[in-house]
């Protein structure tokens, strides 16, 4: 069989981004700050050849994204604006669909380098943000948009005056900010895409049905958080964000729930041995089902077939 060509991958620096769109070069090697206002860019870098992987945090705000990049069911909050994310070391495949062809009015890449002794440094990796895909980005109304808006413009107005001793703690700060008001932002929009998450959740439910209903548990062991997200068409931290934010759990608490569920219907209707039972929901191992039965019901599955009975 012929084999595939490898990809080509090419590591992306800030001082590449500048380059490749004609921009001078960053004021900070660690910290830059594109304003495209006056000049639209897109990022990633659509004239290198296949794929990228930058060295930097992404954090880009697009206006009227909300026009253009549609979630699910062709259905989004607000169109004033949108905000896009993404951590060091993603890969990012060429511009070449509608979403990619959007142009950031100011696009913040920060160099992880950047936060190196400071507590940041550690918790921006807990904003699940970064890992959401262009279909779950935030769309923000006319008053978040100017919050965001002017943020921005204070980490601008600081990284185009003298850098001093100060400078640092102060874009920091200003960085932290952004990063809280998305995460506020991306809370609210949970909220008022409740009836789209509510679809999803009833989507959710569906599968894991279908999958413990059929003979997949059986070669497949139990169905992981990625197995449900590519099947959900989202990506795994949005998953687990949205369902945590609607009901209140994570996904892999769903889905031991719907394991629970469906054990108790075999354990009740059934004459099959609680390894039957064990193996048919995925698991390897009995005591391994036996231990989680427990912990959800407080009582064995022996037990709960009599007390049933």
């Amino acid at each position: 069989m012929k084999k595939k060509p490898a990809v080509d991958v090419q590591p992306v620096s800030l001082a590449d981004v500048h380059k490749y769109h004609g921009l001078p070069s960053p004021v900070h090697p660690l910290i830059s700050l594109i304003d495209g206002t006056s000049r639209p860019v897109m990022i990633p870098i659509n004239n290198l050849s296949g794929a990228t992987v930058p060295n930097f945090y992404r954090i880009a705000f697009e206006p009227g994204l909300g026009s253009r990049v549609k979630y699910g069911q062709g259905y989004y909050d607000f169109t004033e604006g949108g905000m896009l994310f993404a951590a060091p070391n993603q890969l990012l495949a060429n511009c070449s669909t509608e979403f990619d062809q959007t142009c950031s009015m100011y696009t913040l890449l920060v160099h992880p380098d950047f936060f190196l002794g400071y507590p940041i440094a550690k918790t921006i990796k807990q904003y699940g943000f970064f890992s959401y895909a262009a279909n779950e980005a935030l769309h923000l109304s006319e008053k978040e948009s100017t919050t965001i808006i002017s943020i921005f413009k204070n980490i601008e107005e600081e990284l185009n005056s003298r850098i001093d001793d100060f400078s640092q703690d102060v874009i920091i700060s200003q960085i932290e900010l952004l990063l809280n008001y998305s995460n506020r932002f991306y809370k609210r929009q949970f909220i008022t895409r409740k009836a789209v998450n509510n679809d999803l959740l009833q989507k959710l439910d569906d599968i894991l049905d279908d999958y413990f209903n059929s003979s997949a548990s059986l070669s497949g062991g139990i169905p992981t958080v990625q197995y449900l997200s590519e099947k959900m068409n989202v990506s795994p931290r949005y998953l687990s964000d949205m369902v945590r934010a609607v009901i209140g759990q994570n996904t892999q608490s769903l889905i031991h729930q719907k394991i629970i569920e469906k054990a108790k219907v075999r354990l009740s209707t059934t004459a099959l041995s609680v390894s039957e039972v064990a193996y048919e929901l995925g698991f390897g191992h009995p005591s391994s089902f036996t231990k989680l039965f427990r912990a959800k019901t407080n009582l064995s599955p022996l037990a709960f077939r009599r007390s049933f009975n």
